[in-house]
């Protein structure tokens, strides 16, 4: 059946009338757009669903929405056949988040769950704790991260709280697959019976468990006064970072007005993506104008963030994933360790792609650092692996994500403003900034430079490229990086040689410690290039790898 076809379909009259007439208007306007919204099905991919907001089958919609609802229910209640199911729901502020989450929570009713709906915008870790705090089978969130204004998504998360691992992931994907057509959905009457919404008691629960991991009450009390510039960037942030910065002590904080108010067009921001240096742009001016020591910006769903702290000059310069998490890294490592909590027990996650200084700072503390796959539902799936036998300290992910503690099962910007924050406060105990703290960790274990660049390639085309370059990759590796030998390639596509799951990776090692790292991305149309040096040469190594690899 070809799109024309299928775009026909969508004039019926299941679908309501202004889905039918916005069709009608497809079919005879540009063939392009009507291509690409009809020509394959919008996938529910392991982490479910992300795309362009709009009509049709490649699109986010009240019916593709119901669809993937009425697949994933049909798989929680396979997996639980005997129990009371319980879900819970959040969403960002974006366009459409609410009415989504909605459609989602009533499919769920019509299947006779139990659902607790959060009464407003919340940060997605949130939703990972509401999940384990009452008991859930499993949770949506309603969200697509920092992608661009187009774009919605829906985060499924599993009982633990993380996202979908194996084998969940695939067989909840084979359950949406058998949901042909908006009639095989229970969409309910629209009453919002079994729903049960939740809100201000969520959050109490939620930030006292935050501020029971926090380490150095003493340097908060001593340095109270710290000036942090906030901003959600028209995200979920907007409440509880404040909230959980109020709480833990910190005085001077001081919100970028024109980006607290919740907009899903963002319109202070060409992306509202913390990983962005023009994201932070407004909070930088105005730690400029507060003189402010840090800058924190979290990401529409409050699960990243990114930081901007003063150089030795007094500048304010920005932070990568990578240099936040080493921080972090180290500065809770150290007061675990002073505090005789390490031990075999112990441990710490990273993913493959994030930087090499984590695993240097726990060698020195000598516990355990794990190497996952990129996503920070890997991370989760460590933790949920020992849950009852080893403690996890912290993981994070080059991309802007960190976590602590075992309450939240996925990436936490909410805990990660607070500990930055912290971690300042007990680096000014010291004499040092958080710049200056991180000199000290490179003048100790050396320095380690990473950089990332991303290709973008959109529709059909560009996923066949994307395609092109990994099969490029894979038949002709290079034999040099930046001047030095390759030592070693790994495939991540071959499970039984990596002992991970299957995944369209490819990683090369070279002599001197360079290392670069090839994959698609699982939620965008983008190519991403990970290059990694270590030494006093390390960025003139970065510089030929990025040249190595655009040609």
């Amino acid at each position: 059946m070809n799109y024309r076809e299928v775009a026909l379909q969508w004039t019926g009259n299941e679908y309501d009338i202004e889905t039918r007439s916005k069709v009608n208007s497809m079919l005879n306007g540009d063939e392009k757009l009507l291509e690409d919204a009809f020509y394959k099905n919008l996938e529910f991919g392991t982490g479910g669903l992300r795309g362009i907001m709009g009509v049709g089958t490649n699109r986010m919609n009240k019916y593709t929405v119901g669809m993937a609802t009425q697949g994933f229910a049909n798989y929680i209640k396979k997996a639980f056949p005997s129990e009371e199911i319980k879900v819970a729901i959040a969403y960002d502020s974006r366009n459409n988040s609410k009415e989504f989450a909605k459609i989602t929570a009533e499919v769920f009713a019509a299947n006779e769950f139990k659902v607790y709906l959060f009464e407003n915008i919340r940060p997605t870790p949130e939703l990972s704790f509401a999940i384990r705090h009452y008991g859930c089978h499993a949770g949506v969130m309603v969200t697509a991260s920092h992608n661009p204004k187009e774009y919605n998504g829906y985060k499924a998360y599993w009982q633990d709280g993380a996202q979908l691992t194996s084998p969940h992931d695939t067989n909840v994907i084979e359950e949406v697959l058998k949901i042909e057509n908006p009639s095989m959905v229970k969409f309910g009457d629209g009453t919002p019976y079994n729903i049960q919404l939740i809100g201000a008691e969520t959050d109490k629960v939620y930030l006292d468990s935050i501020l029971s991991l926090m380490l150095s009450e003493d340097s908060v009390k001593r340095h109270s006064d710290l000036k942090i510039v906030y901003t959600p960037l028209h995200g979920t942030g907007v409440r509880l970072v404040p909230a959980a910065l109020d709480r833990l002590g910190f005085k001077n904080v001081y919100s970028v007005a024109e980006q607290a108010i919740s907009d899903g067009n963002f319109p202070t921001v060409e992306s509202p993506n913390p990983e962005e240096p023009s994201a932070l742009k407004l909070a930088v001016a105005l730690a400029q104008e507060k003189n402010a020591d840090i800058v924190m910006a979290t990401d529409p769903d409050a699960d990243r963030v990114g930081i901007a702290v003063r150089d030795d000059q007094g500048n304010m310069i920005l932070l990568n994933g990578n240099q936040t998490a080493s921080l972090l890294t180290y500065y809770i490592l150290t007061k675990w360790n002073e505090q005789n909590r390490l031990g075999e027990n112990t441990y710490c996650v990273k993913t493959i792609v994030t930087t090499e200084l984590m695993t240097a700072i726990a060698n020195k503390f000598g516990i355990q650092m794990y190497d996952v796959l990129t996503g920070f539902k890997y991370i989760a799936e460590i933790v949920r692996n020992n849950e009852g036998k080893r403690v996890f300290v912290c993981g994070g992910e080059e991309s802007y994500g960190f976590n602590i503690g075992e309450f939240v099962r996925d990436k936490d910007a909410v805990i990660t403003c607070a500990f930055v924050a912290e971690c300042a406060a007990w680096a000014a105990d010291q004499g040092l900034t958080l710049y200056g703290l991180l000199q000290k960790i490179y003048s100790e274990f050396g320095l380690y430079k990473e950089r990332l660049v991303s290709l973008t390639k959109k529709g059909i085309d560009g996923n066949e490229q994307i395609a092109a370059i990994m099969k490029k990759y894979r038949e002709t590796p290079p034999a040099m990086l930046g001047g030095s030998a390759v030592v070693k390639v790994i495939d991540y596509s071959k499970p039984e040689l990596t002992g991970l799951p299957k995944s369209n990776v490819l990683r090369f090692f070279s002599e001197d410690g360079s290392v670069v790292t090839i994959r698609p991305s699982g939620t965008e149309p983008k190519i991403k290039f990970y290059f990694g040096a270590k030494g006093e040469s390390a960025e003139a190594t970065l510089d030929l790898l990025v040249r190595e690899f655009s040609e």
